[in-house]
């Protein structure tokens, strides 16, 4: 078995996880930039809503595609694409002269990043066998973590130090650093040949964009906005279009046979309420750091260091258990770690120390470490290798609609309980946002109010934390009763396949058309 892994694979793994980096990186770090790219380019709150946005938008409603073309053109090929044109657009946006441009830019990076997302992943499972396969899984999901955390905190500093410009042109040498390393290093591998489903690509994308689009609309205008059922609308006419035709396509570009297999589908939901709740602990507790508890944007970006960490350590921990124990305890275990991190931070007071709130994200960390890899494994697993690319397309649109959900559903619920939780006799303005609250308060000196609002928002805090607490044990259960963890009989040969073997499930390294010479 040693003689036939790819010598190289863990330089390999490097530059996918350098891959990732970015991606996850760029995404973060502007959170701390919109109010210097607000100021100097004139742009509105809608202008900063589609330069936010029209990434999420794009990358989602690719992603499918993305993977399907990976498989059937080379997954480095497509990543490389994906690299260049992220680091291009990443050019555009430095240089943006007004927000159109910034926008531009932004779309682009959105279409580079769909490209790049899926391969990384697909190429990591023809490159590790199984024994090493979940370590090399939770090194590339460790890497959304650092970016989480690491993001804001570079951004803020990059902006303190040089213009909101270098928060983009960062991405430049580190894509390039990327394309490089993955022409010397990486060998291509894609599946076997068979027809476009140009269909299926349209209404993917026309499906998936609607659909993220409705969710991040609702969340802020409610689903009694013309504008939202019709996207709404438009969402479930083109994704049941999709589902009916790739049922009935002889080459479908999405195998959706793959959700009769009962480990692909638990993996699949288990990862959607996990990211469901995960949405919305960003959304909810960067804003209880800065409203409530009073830290700047890089504070707060580095409060999250304990998770960072935990999810760290407990990765390699996860694999190594989780080859011994399997992949559905390991998920099971994880997410009832997660589940108790969420009950920790419903808890918090609205005048906390940072001790229980690192506690929280601790156990949150810990969690992350153990679900996550071994989340990703079994869903991995139940994929034929010729599907590699789609596969792992699949694993990123569940976790982008579950991290949109959750931001959507919990951001109703921390806005409705705010709003509760305010006295009638506080100004309109300050019962329905924190930040107007504390505003208004400062304009008008009432410390009074400014503690109503800040206990408010400590409740609805709460309400939401309690509600993902009870998506990620709903994810537990899932993962308990439909993950399964089939060994392979005495003597067969597992080197390039999953505990779990799919139909047609084949060696990833031979019907990959993996080439694993020096």
């Amino acid at each position: 078995m040693e003689e036939r892994r790819h010598p190289r694979r863990w330089l390999i793994l490097i530059v996918l996880c350098l891959s990732t980096l970015v991606l996850v990186i760029d995404n973060m770090v502007l959170t701390v930039s919109v109010p210097p790219i607000a100021e100097d380019l004139g742009a509105d709150a809608q202008d900063i809503q589609w330069i936010i946005e029209s990434y999420i938008l794009v990358f989602a409603g690719l992603l499918l595609t993305a993977g399907s073309l990976s498989d059937r053109f080379g997954r480095r090929r497509v990543m490389i694409a994906g690299l260049v044109l992220f680091g291009a657009a990443s050019l555009l946006a430095t240089v943006a002269q007004n927000p159109e441009q910034l926008i531009a830019g932004r779309v682009l990076m959105g279409v580079g990043g769909a490209l790049v997302m899926p391969s990384t992943l697909s190429i990591l499972i023809t490159v590790f066998d199984d024994e090493e396969r979940r370590k090399a899984i939770g090194a590339w999901s460790a890497v959304a973590v650092v970016g989480l955390v690491g993001g804001p905190v570079l951004g803020g500093v990059l902006i303190a130090h040089f213009w909101w410009g270098a928060v983009f042109l960062m991405n430049v040498p580190i894509a390039l650093l990327a394309i490089v390393a993955a022409l010397v290093l990486m060998p291509e591998s894609k599946g076997p040949a068979r027809k476009a489903d140009p269909l299926g690509m349209v209404l993917s994308m026309v499906g998936m964009t609607a659909l993220v689009w409705t969710i991040i609309e609702s969340a802020e205008a409610g689903l009694g906005e013309t504008s939202t059922q019709v996207s709404l609308s438009v969402a479930v006419v083109s994704l049941v279009a999709f589902g009916i035709w790739e049922v009935r396509c002889d080459a479908p570009m999405v195998p959706l046979g793959l959700f009769r297999d009962r480990v692909f589908s638990g993996a699949s939901f288990s990862l959607v309420l996990l990211t469901f709740a995960n949405g919305g602990l960003m959304l909810v507790l960067t804003q209880y750091l800065q409203f409530v508890l009073g830290y700047s944007p890089t504070e707060t970006g580095l409060a999250f260091a304990p998770m960072a960490v935990a999810t760290l350590l407990f990765n390699g921990v996860g694999a190594t258990l989780g080859n011994k124990i399997g992949n559905r305890p390991m998920t099971a275990a994880g997410l009832a770690v997660i589940a108790a991190g969420f009950g920790v931070l419903a808890s918090l007071p609205s005048d906390v120390g940072f001790g229980m709130l690192a506690a929280a994200m601790v156990l949150i960390g810990i969690g992350g470490g153990l679900a996550m890899p071994a989340a990703t494994a079994a869903l991995m697993s139940a994929v034929p290798a010729e599907h590699a690319g789609v596969g792992s397309a699949l694993n990123d649109t569940v976790q982008q609609a579950g991290a949109a959900l959750g931001v959507a559903v919990l951001g109703t619920v921390l806005s409705r309980t705010y709003t509760g939780a305010m006295p009638d006799a506080a100004p309109a303005g300050a019962s329905h946002s924190v930040s107007d609250a504390l505003a208004l308060a400062t304009a008008t000196g009432d410390s009074a109010l400014a503690a109503t609002a800040r206990e408010a928002f400590t409740e609805a805090m709460s309400a939401s934390f309690w509600a993902g607490a009870a998506g990620v044990l709903a994810a537990a259960a899932l993962a308990v009763i439909l993950i399964r963890d089939r060994k392979a009989p005495a003597g067969e040969d597992t080197s390039a396949a999953g505990e779990h073997t799919a139909p047609g499930r084949q060696d990833v390294t031979r019907d990959a058309g993996l080439t694993t010479a020096a």
